[in-house]
Parts: structure tokens; sequence; C-alpha cells
């Protein structure tokens, strides 16, 4: 079955207003703080890593990044926390999982980087948002920007008291994420998939290796390190993909898709010592590179209004924080 999107007249007026409005929310903050204009989300890195996204796709899901089977893309990872604060990992949050691809051929959709041989993924710990569209993304910003102690009165004056109480309730019941390794994460809005469209997930691969003792505010990063000092850490990459505008809608993002998976490829983090010398170079240089769902090829398009006042506003973000241009190969673990 064919899919389709549906785009208010007005809607790049309100996406134009949209991105003015969050690097207005970047430069008041370097303004109160050190000065460096930083991410508008998404703020604080756990760690950058370096590994390889394996293709594995069957024959009926083979498109874009993933149409030959055996094929290994070099990528850059980066693991964050949602929030537009620095706060610790013991607060409820949106986990982020982004992959640069790196050595990607073809046209990109971004302007100004259509040459450029790189392709971003972004998922986070959910399989669906808590809002329906990003006008209501946009009321959450506006009610969280000065911090959790001026939010819930800002968000029942937007949503009203039901309505806001729903969405601190989901936040604060959410299960505790124990570790980036033994969790799923999700695009959770879609993306062309060749002639189709799809939602993509990773999913751990069971590994034998006791827990690490991580606690405190940046547990998670604790976790990962001493994971990935102690070996390999993998995910496999799945899609699932557009049935119906019932059960797997376009637009509307705060709808869970239903419908069966199919494997594409393994994702594989090599043993590396994030605290090496090494380590902290790859760290620090994903931590000042772009993440863009939008920066892709044309099979895998973003898709719904989320994802298309992201395209909207990404770049003006990156523009204001000096983000890192598209690199040309990936660092090695070992110098």
């Amino acid at each position: 079955m064919a899919f389709g999107e549906t785009i208010a007249p007005d809607e790049a007026e309100r996406f134009r207003g949209f991105a003015e409005e969050i690097v207005a929310i970047q430069s008041a903050r370097a303004a109160n703080g050190t000065g460096a204009v930083e991410r508008a989300l998404h703020v604080k890195q756990h760690l950058g890593a370096v590994g390889e996204l394996l293709v594995k796709a069957p024959g009926t899901a083979r498109c874009g990044v993933f149409n030959m089977s055996g094929k290994s893309w070099p990528v850059y990872v980066r693991f964050s926390n949602g929030s537009i604060q620095h706060q610790s990992d013991k607060e409820p949050d949106v986990r982020g999982f982004a992959l640069k691809l790196v050595g990607v051929p073809g046209q990109k959709l971004i302007a100004g980087l259509e040459s450029e041989v790189t392709q971003d993924f972004l998922f986070i710990d959910t399989q669906a948002l808590p809002f329906r569209t990003p006008d209501e993304f946009m009321l959450f910003l506006r009610a969280a920007k000065d911090g959790p102690s001026k939010m819930l009165p800002r968000l029942i004056s937007s949503f009203g008291l039901r309505r806001a109480l729903s969405i601190v309730w989901g936040a604060i019941t959410k299960a505790k994420m124990k570790s980036y390794a033994t969790h799923t994460f999700h695009t959770a809005a879609p993306i062309a998939f060749g002639k189709s469209a799809a939602k993509l997930a990773l999913v751990p691969v069971p590994n034998d290796a006791p827990a690490p003792a991580a606690s405190g505010a940046d547990y998670l990063r604790q976790d990962l390190t001493a994971r990935l000092k102690n070996g390999a850490v993998s995910w496999t990459l799945r899609a699932q993909l557009f049935v119906d505008e019932k059960t797997t809608p376009i637009e509307d993002a705060s709808v869970p898709w239903s419908g069966a998976w199919v494997d594409l490829a393994t994702l594989t983090l090599p043993r590396q010592d994030p605290e090496s010398a090494r380590g902290r170079e790859i760290s620090e240089l994903v931590s000042q590179l772009s993440f863009d769902p939008w920066h892709a090829t044309e099979e895998h398009r973003p898709l719904g209004a989320i994802m298309r006042a992201r395209g909207a506003t990404y770049g003006k973000s990156v523009v204001a924080r000096k983000a890192a241009p598209e690199p040309k190969s990936v660092l090695t673990v070992s110098s």
C-alpha cells in the first residue's frame, strides 16, 4: 500500500519560526553560561565511539545503504541525554543513540552537503514520541527551556492540566534505562525505505559479559566505558515497514507502529577505551559533529511533520554552534 504525507499550507512558515526560536534559546543559554553555543537538545554527551555497520538485509529489504548484503560501513556513534540541560542520568530523560555512516555515495538532501560521503540515523529509547505534532513539541520545549522548576506550571498553561500531568507522569514512570548495551532504540518517526516507508530499531545482541558496576550522575557513561574496555558491543538494526495509515501512520509520531520486523544489519562497536587519549579524541570529534536525519539520500528521506520540522530547525542549530565539517573517514581505535 502506498504512503503519503499531509503538508499544511502554513507549515514552512511555522517551521521557520520554530528554527529561529530554537536558535534564540541556544544564544540565550550561551549568554548566561560559558559563552559557547551548544546543541539545542541532547546537550549531554555520554561518549563518542567508532564501529562498523555490517549489512545483512534480505533481498526483499535491500535499498539505500542496505542495498548490498555484506557491505560494511564505518560509523561514528554518539550517545546522549535528550534534555536541553546538563543533568544527572538519574533524572527522567530521553536517551539518544546517533549513527553517522562514512563513505556513503550519492546525493544528500541538505543544501550545501549534497556531495558529502556521510549519512545519519537518529534513535531514541522509546518506540514513539509523546507529542503528536511539532507544535506540541515546541510547547514542551518552551516549558522546559528554563529548567524543571518552571516546567510544570508552563506545561499546564500550554496543554491543560490533564494532558500536562499525562506528559509528566509518562516521563517519571518510564522504566529506568540501565545500559545502552541492553536497551532497544527506535527512530520513533518514519523514513523512506526505497519506495516504501519504515521505522528502524537497534536491538541489543545478547552478551555474556557481566554488567559492570555503575552509579551516580554519569552511570550511563560509566557502564558504556566499562563494557567497551572489556570487549565488543553489538546491536541488530531492524526495519518495520509501512502497512497502512491506521497501523503505521506517517504524520502522527506518537503512535507506535505495529507489524513484523526485518533484520537489516549488525552494528558493532569493537573493543576500545573511551578514557584513553585516542578515545577522548574520538569523543571530542563526535561532540563537534552534527547528526541530522535529513543528512541522507532520497531513498531514506525523513517523513512526517515531526521530521519535516527537524529539517527546518536542525540546520539553523548546526550553524549557530559551528559544528565540525562532515568527516571523510573514521578514526581507528588505537593511535
